[in-house]
């Protein structure tokens, strides 16, 4: 920390006793954590696309009936409208799966490990971060 700034707040201090390594180590698994938090971001938009898409298909479908493509339409509700992206899944099991199976157990490890090492403190090594690179004196690098 630069010399006269105050250390982090105290539900982001370092509890006594938890050492500089194991201090970085709470973070990498935090970062890890955040890196599968964007994964399951990027799942849900690919639900979310994904569901979009079938959804327009019924634009799709009524468009090339208008305009006489009858065969055409049969064959898009037939082989695409409602059609699972892997086989046996629409996304919102792959979501359901992805969650139950990897984000929830990669949580609650992350968690348990963060309450056996650091009383459960999250982010000490930003909030360390944080103090050491505030500017003393200056209105946007406060302590709050």
């Amino acid at each position: 920390m630069n010399p006269g700034n105050p250390p982090p707040d105290p539900r982001h201090r370092r509890p006594e006793g938890v050492t500089d390594t194991t201090v970085e180590a709470l973070g990498a698994l935090s970062k890890a954590l955040e890196t599968a938090e964007r994964a399951r971001g990027a799942l849900y938009a690919f639900h979310q696309l994904t569901g979009s898409a079938d959804l327009a298909l019924d634009d799709a479908v009524r468009l090339l009936r208008a305009a006489g493509h009858g065969r055409q339409a049969d064959q898009v509700e037939r082989e695409i409208l409602g059609r699972n992206v892997i086989p046996g899944h629409w996304t919102f099991q792959i979501v359901e799966e992805y969650n139950a199976t990897y984000y929830d157990v990669f949580r609650s490890v992350e968690q348990g490990i963060r309450q056996d090492l650091a009383e459960g403190r999250d982010h000490l090594y930003e909030a360390e971060m944080k103090a050491a690179r505030r500017t003393e004196g200056h209105p946007d690098h406060t302590a709050d």
